[in-house]
């Protein structure tokens, strides 16, 4: 298995696992606008670092990360805001060389801090995160607006 950098070559395989990310999050329509901007933003703004994971040439999954500044640190910290594998290449490693290498991107990006979050119930990716990050006991709130 090789962890790389996103690249634009990677669209189409990208947009397939994206799909099956939404689906897995009961995201029924997201405008094919958001989806071009998010692909673009990830290539290009400075602000976001993406890496794949292939595995014979293919790629099997992906993470997208977000770095921003935080009023606690004079450094960055960095969201992990999308973690997705291919159902068929579970089990396999790639979920934890992904998160790894956002750790190590964290680092030489001088970030303090790499945080996420799930879905409660999500006990599958739950029993890896528990075993690289902290539970944190915060809750989310949300609303739109």
């Amino acid at each position: 298995m090789n962890i790389r950098p996103l690249s634009a070559i990677d669209e189409p395989q990208w947009r397939t696992l994206w799909r099956g990310y939404l689906d897995f999050y009961e995201v029924e329509a997201l405008p094919e606008a958001v989806t071009r901007l998010t692909f673009d933003r990830l290539l290009n703004d400075g602000r976001f670092f993406s890496f794949v994971a292939e595995k014979k040439g293919r790629v099997i999954g992906f993470v997208h990360c977000l770095m921003h500044p935080v009023t606690w640190s004079a450094k960055n910290a960095c969201y992990l805001e999308d973690l997705f594998i291919d159902p068929d290449a579970r089990g396999g490693g790639a979920a934890r060389a992904l998160i790894e290498q956002v750790y190590d991107e964290a680092r030489a990006r001088e970030c303090d801090q790499v945080y996420w979050r799930t879905q409660e119930d999500n006990k599958i990716a739950r029993s890896l995160y528990d075993k690289v990050a902290s539970l944190t006991g915060f809750v989310h709130y949300r609303v739109s607006v």
